[in-house]
């Protein structure tokens, strides 16, 4: 089966030391459901059109790119000019450190693609660079021009290749500070974090994103057709909600709705079980001794 059409192509770089490569997107949207826009009574697609304020509709051919210097004046840039524009990592994938992969925070990591040798030419310089980090452990931190700005970039080996994931820059991450800042310190209730603590470890497993299933794009499905073969749509409807009195409450009811127990943490429960035992003995007539 043949690679999809790369996404860019040049050389990969360590040092003195280079191949060529090619990019490809590692994700795809192709199967989410999509809509277009329609006029809602003549169902005709609509489509946008640009204009100009002056002459009215115009070609997309006529377009150019234009950066406000002051208000309502503009530095015209065309393709040619961006094409002139060109620094070492516009055609190389350069990698400048290697850091463990601990080290990049998940926070910075943006879209994901493959990264693969272009040619059996550049299969073993590819091969080398990519063995060598594994041995090592290390991930390579790295920069290339992408989507008309410099890139900075991570590259994982996986399986033959790498996985290249664009990073975001430490302007584009808010301080979590800002959202975090309110939350109260200090110990939380025992009790429930017993409970809680259960909880976890009754839905603990291994993450497997193939049982993940878009219920709502499923919901909509059906309702696209229900409405092609003429029938009613069938509404989904959210589950509801059980009446949760209390934190506590609502810890025990999840713990029993996973197990089937009352969903008190153990101590708890053998707390309570002998104080029932002894209410019990307590209303027990005393046993009478038998007699010699």
């Amino acid at each position: 089966m043949a690679a999809p059409r790369a996404t860019w192509k040049g050389h990969l770089r360590l040092s003195l030391v280079s191949c060529p490569v090619r990019l490809y997107t590692a994700t795809t949207e192709s199967t989410r459901l999509s809509f277009h826009l329609l006029h809602k009574d003549t169902h005709n697609r609509i489509r946008m059109q640009p204009k100009d304020p002056e002459i009215g509709d115009v070609d997309r051919a006529d377009l150019v790119k234009g950066y406000e210097y002051d208000k309502d004046r503009y530095v015209v840039l065309t393709d040619q000019d961006f094409d002139q524009v060109r620094i070492e990592s516009t055609d190389t994938l350069v990698i400048d450190s290697f850091a463990d992969e601990t080290d990049v925070d998940e926070l910075y990591l943006d879209r994901p693609y493959y990264l693969a040798p272009d040619g059996k030419v550049a299969q073993e310089t590819f091969r080398v660079i990519h063995q060598a980090m594994q041995d090592k452990g290390k991930v390579a931190i790295s920069r290339l021009v992408i989507g008309g700005r410099e890139r900075l970039m991570i590259l994982y080996p996986r399986d033959k290749g790498f996985v290249v994931t664009t990073l975001r820059t430490d302007a584009e991450v808010r301080d979590a500070s800002l959202y975090f800042g309110d939350i109260a310190e200090g110990p939380v209730d025992a009790d429930m974090l017993a409970l809680a603590s259960q909880l976890i470890d009754q839905k603990a497993g291994s993450f497997d994103p193939a049982t993940f299933h878009d219920h709502y794009e499923d919901a909509l499905r059906e309702m696209v057709e229900a409405k092609l073969k003429g029938e009613a749509p069938v509404i989904a409807k959210a589950p509801e909600r059980g009446k949760v009195i209390n934190l506590m409450d609502a810890l025990r009811q999840s713990l029993q709705r996973t197990d089937g127990s009352d969903g008190r943490a153990p101590a708890e429960a053998e707390k309570e079980a002998d104080a029932e035992d002894k209410a019990e003995d307590a209303t027990k007539p005393p046993r009478q001794k038998k007699s010699a």
